[in-house]
């Protein structure tokens, strides 16, 4: 059995083609712990094969137009696609410009080479972003194929889920497997620390609204500023998205709750004299 597994996830030579029905799907989440924050959510597949350690990049077609996809999540049987790609494929616009909607529409794919994915990955040489906490089963089945694209092409994060919610923005390594099995992180691996710098955006079906993942992420729009949840709509994008914009955007709101920090501690102090 652990052969048939291991044999799975190194997938098929790269000559897949054919025709799926692919159904959009508006809601961010990945089987294996790819962190949502760290790649284009926009662009994913969700279908019915196990995630992969070399074929995780397909490219899919429509009416003369091509999206690449990363196929980081598997669902119960449909082809699932991003509601943005497959809005795209259908009308060559954004679903966040001119958001139709719709059920299964015959498109074909074709399995690509991993690297042609690259530009949906948002990390240093596009490795592809895990959860040092909850991928680990994922990266050892992968990591026992030394040629497989994701043991050569990985980086763990200590963030507990796929759409960071919760755990640190830093890097950790895994330095002597097998021998050592979890991966050294500077905080402590596993804590549910709520994130806020982090978040993740989904496009919406049928609006093609973009609305911030979860709650928890809302921590750091306290203090005066208006606070986007999980069913109201927001006007730009960040983590998940496409937007040249993201960094000058994601900085403020890292510093917004540092700012709020100092001055709470400020008015602390005044009333204690």
């Amino acid at each position: 059995m652990l052969l048939l597994r291991l044999a799975l996830l190194a997938g098929p030579a790269l000559a897949a083609s054919g025709t799926v029905w692919a159904t959009p799907h508006d809601s961010y989440s990945s089987s294996v712990g790819v962190l949502g924050c760290f790649i284009n959510t926009n662009r994913v597949a969700y279908w019915p094969d196990s995630v992969s350690c070399s074929n995780i990049c397909v490219a899919l077609s429509h009416a003369g137009r091509t999206v690449h996809l990363l196929r980081v999540d598997q669902s119960q049987g449909a082809h699932d696609i991003s509601y943005d790609a497959w809005n795209y494929l259908i009308t060559g616009e954004s679903a966040t410009k001119d958001p139709v909607s719709g059920g299964a529409v015959s498109m074909t794919y074709q399995d690509v080479d991993a690297a042609q994915c690259a530009h949906l990955i948002n990390t240093k040489d596009a490795k592809l972003p895990l959860s040092a906490s909850n991928s680990m089963n994922f990266l050892a089945e992968c990591l026992g194929d030394d040629n497989s694209y994701v043991a050569q092409n990985h980086v763990l994060y200590n963030i507990l889920d796929a759409t960071c919610q919760y755990g640190y923005d830093e890097v950790c390594s895994l330095t002597d497997f097998p021998a050592q099995n979890q991966p050294n992180c500077t905080h402590q691996l596993g804590v549910p620390r709520v994130l806020t710098t982090l978040p993740v955006w989904n496009i919406m079906y049928p609006t093609g609204e973009k609305v911030r993942v979860g709650t928890v992420g809302n921590a750091s729009y306290t203090a005066g500023a208006p606070v986007p949840t999980s069913s109201s709509p927001v006007s730009s994008s960040h983590g998940g998205g496409d937007d040249d914009d993201d960094d000058e955007e994601d900085a403020a709101v890292g510093v917004r709750p540092v700012l709020w920090a100092v001055i709470g501690a400020v008015a602390a102090a005044t009333m204690l004299q």
